[in-house]
């Protein structure tokens, strides 16, 4: 439920913004001060709908995701004008990771909704694998047997889809296979990758 709200409120911002932008008769500035004073209000609004909600954490929480890795020693001292990370701050850092944590997030609500993932028997990926466990994302690439030639997780992820949960696989580019992938390589964390092991 939360999902398809947030999708609808993500949606009904993007085509106001749009409009702001693209829109007749004003500045780029004026734009730009209009768009985001639409998108606070939005977001005012869906806060006080939903203010007990905090949907990545009790996402997070619910299903035991592991926290991102800690890049903040990339501040630590070192830094030159030129340097890949020089121009980086502590808020670049921690934006990193929170839209990072918000779509591995994703990609466990996905994971865990049969109606997310577009199954026609009402069977999620959880059911075989509570957690993302038994589905060792380090060994891909590899040759995998059920098809026949070499895959990477995505292909596995939508042979599951397919054949497990009976449902249309997602397009490469499908924003849900990327959460998925993100999701399940997320719970391997701190295991050494040891691509065509079976």
């Amino acid at each position: 439920m939360i999902w398809n709200w947030r999708n609808a409120f993500i949606g009904l911002a993007c085509a106001t913004l749009l409009w702001m932008l693209v829109g007749p008769g004003h500045s780029e500035e004026a734009r730009k001060a209009e768009g985001q004073a639409i998108a606070n209000e939005l977001m005012e609004q869906w806060k006080r709908a939903n203010s007990n909600r905090d949907w990545v954490a009790e996402e997070k929480e619910r299903h035991k995701i592991k926290a991102p890795a800690d890049n903040s020693s990339l501040l630590r001292g070192g830094q030159s004008e030129g340097d890949v990370y020089g121009k980086y701050t502590k808020q670049d850092i921690l934006m990193w990771e929170r839209e990072l944590e918000k779509f591995v997030v994703e990609g466990s609500m996905i994971f865990h909704d049969a109606d997310l993932l577009g199954s026609t028997i009402a069977v999620s990926c959880d059911m075989c694998h509570p957690d993302a466990s038994n589905t060792h994302p380090e060994t891909y690439p590899k040759f995998q047997v059920q098809m026949g030639r070499v895959v990477l997780l995505r292909d596995m992820i939508n042979w599951c889809i397919e054949q497990a949960i009976r449902g249309e696989t997602f397009g490469a580019d499908d924003s849900r296979i990327r959460a998925l992938e993100a999701y399940i390589l997320a719970q391997r964390k701190g295991i050494e990758l040891n691509y065509g092991k079976h």
